[in-house]
């Protein structure tokens, strides 16, 4: 698998996002948090999803109080959502808006950390519930409003793990490994038929939740925080890349970033 970064001090420009609309998982928190503030700090709308409202609303009024077009909020717990709910999500969508520009698939859960031969089914089937199926599901459902814009963009989450498998990450790497699939098989189909383009990115060792929990023993400010990736996903979301497509990228990281 070739692996490409954005362009080296890539720095976007302030009306990348103008008028765009981008939908963003698990965005109460971590890399979703910043993501969502980078793409409404350059004029995107962003509509946020997550399962915590209260982590929800609190970075609705952080895109508000910094003067960013007023967010949307939808509760969705990925872990219980069915079938239905994305096609629900589809429908309450398409009646706000005409057209979705973006889809970032952040949300994710790490699961059990041990041997494949200890694994237990709950902790595995829910792994890949949210960090596959969810993201399957709503991808295909919201697909036609995406269709409908000049120039969409998804990005699915990967990981170092879901590149080069390692012992004891069980589902989470196997999980990611599916998600490079995914994205490569959309990717393929949309190439020639479509306007929108998909893209996996590797944010790399983080300093969120989801990393302290898989190196507790690890220090925290060790690792970059989320902000400091945000070329990357800016890059990928807007039109700086247009033609890019079934690419796997590692998030670039530069020491300061102000989004």
């Amino acid at each position: 698998m070739d692996i490409y970064e954005a362009p080296a001090n890539y720095r976007p420009t302030a009306r990348l996002l103008q008028g765009r609309r981008i939908l963003v998982t698990g965005a109460g928190d971590g890399i979703g948090r910043a993501a969502a503030l980078a793409y409404a700090a350059h004029g995107a709308t962003v509509i946020l999803l997550g399962r915590t409202t209260a982590k929800l609303e609190a970075v609705y009024d952080e895109i508000e109080q910094s003067g960013g077009a007023q967010p949307a909020i939808i509760e969705l717990d990925l872990a219980t959502a069915n079938e239905q709910n994305f096609l629900n999500l589809a429908s309450s969508l398409a009646q706000e808006f005409e057209q979705l520009d973006g889809l970032l698939h952040n949300a994710g859960v790490l699961g059990e950390r041990r041997p494949i031969e200890s694994a237990t089914w709950p902790a595995w089937e829910e792994v890949m519930q949210v960090n596959v199926n969810a993201q399957f599901l709503m991808t295909r459902a919201l697909l036609p409003l995406l269709q409908a814009a000049p120039s969409a963009s998804v990005i699915f989450t990967s990981s170092g793990v879901g590149r080069q498998g390692r012992a004891y990450w069980g589902a989470y790497a196997v999980s990611k490994f599916a998600t490079e699939g995914l994205m490569q098989v959309l990717a393929d189909e949309l190439e020639n038929t479509s306007r929108v383009r998909v893209n996996s990115i590797n944010p790399g060792g983080t300093n969120t939740a989801m990393r302290r929990a898989a190196y507790p023993a690890e220090n925290p400010t060790d690792n970059p925080d989320p902000l400091a990736l945000m070329p990357t996903y800016l890059f990928l979301m807007g039109d700086d890349s247009l033609g890019v497509t079934g690419r796997a990228f590692n998030a670039l990281y530069l020491g300061f970033f102000a989004y």
